[in-house]
């Protein structure tokens, strides 16, 4: 794995985490999300299994919707 990679899962693996079911109000409207792979490991933390983004202004909270609410 490159040194890039394992930079990145230390990164997110401390940064503050939210759940499914959540409450929009606590996720900004527009930005980037990270989702992990339950019960697998890497880098000495939680994997790293999709990286994204939303189409249109103020769609994070309904992208991460689908994402939990629709198979992908």
């Amino acid at each position: 794995m490159s040194k890039e990679c394992e930079e990145l899962h230390k990164l997110f693996n401390n940064m503050k985490r939210l759940s499914f079911p959540f409450d929009d109000k606590d996720i900004p409207k527009n930005g980037i999300y990270i989702l992990f792979e339950n019960r697998e490991r890497a880098h000495g933390g939680d994997r790293i299994a999709r990286i994204g983004t939303h189409t249109g202004n103020d769609q994070l909270p309904s992208r991460l919707n689908q994402h939990f609410l629709n198979e992908y």
